[in-house]
């Protein structure tokens, strides 16, 4: 949590603002998985802003966003009208829920933040039988322009560089799947592969780069635009879009678990 960055004042909002929501055919293959038309309850852990929690509101009974950080928690209840939404201040791997009460368990680019077995053992306890769990996240960057996506790439494995050279590492996306397998908690695992399509600008480009949260650290503690590949990034960015609002596509993996 500290050194996610998601506390400094105004990072919520605009982490609300720039970041997608998660498609509609993601959740249809979660219900299709689950094997329910409609969750009677859908948990989001590490629910932030609440944009992958909100985006059931529609879909099920209810829908409980589980967040560790107060200032995302309290941009998820602002940015949320639904009345079958509601957010818990927690930690994901002590959710306070009752056993075998939720249908579908989610965790959108969130699992890499927290430490996994616990967090498994927890959903195991929190999902009914042949529920599902679902670790989802989206590639940086989204697909838009060569150029751009070069820039953004660049910026992110110098982020990734300084780091590890902090001795700030997260668990790997990569072995998402592996933990889950590996976990003893669910009968069946395996990794879907979709996309959204959206709509962006280079103000979008920069904001979405400026929505990782250990960027915004480094740049609080003096590192440079120039220096972490962001100054880069903008340049490229409005050569390529100008003014324009383009589309652009978001690509998904989910790696899913049933109990």
């Amino acid at each position: 949590m500290q050194g996610s960055g998601y506390s400094a004042a105004g990072f919520a909002g605009a982490y609300d603002l720039h970041r997608p929501s998660p498609p509609a055919a993601l959740l249809d293959a979660l219900c299709l998985e689950a094997r329910v038309d409609r969750p009677t309850l859908v948990v989001d852990l590490g629910s932030g802003t609440g944009l992958s929690t909100r985006a059931w509101a529609e879909r099920a009974d209810e829908v409980v966003g589980v967040e560790g950080s107060p200032e995302m928690r309290e941009q998820a209840e602002i940015a949320t009208a639904a009345p079958n939404v509601r957010y818990v201040e927690a930690f994901a791997r002590q959710t306070g829920l009752p056993d075998g009460s939720a249908d579908i368990v989610t965790c959108s680019q969130s699992f890499h933040w927290m430490e996994p077995q616990p967090v498994l053992t927890e959903v195991a306890r929190i999902l009914r039988r042949g529920g599902v769990f679902a670790a989802y996240d989206y590639d940086w960057p989204p697909v838009v322009h060569p150029e751009i996506e070069a820039a953004f790439e660049a910026m992110v494995g110098r982020v990734g560089r300084m780091r590890a050279e902090r001795g700030q590492p997260r668990y790997s996306k990569d072995g998402h799947l592996d933990r889950i397998g590996a976990s003893g908690h669910f009968r069946y695992s395996r990794e879907v592969v979709l996309h959204s399509r959206d709509r962006g600008t280079a103000g979008r480009i920069v904001g979405l780069a400026l929505s990782l949260g250990p960027l915004t650290v480094m740049l609080r503690e003096g590192v440079t635009e120039e220096e972490v590949g962001l100054a880069a990034l903008r340049e490229v960015a409005a050569k390529a879009l100008g003014d324009r609002e383009v589309e652009i596509f978001i690509c998904y993996r989910a790696r899913i678990g049933v109990k």
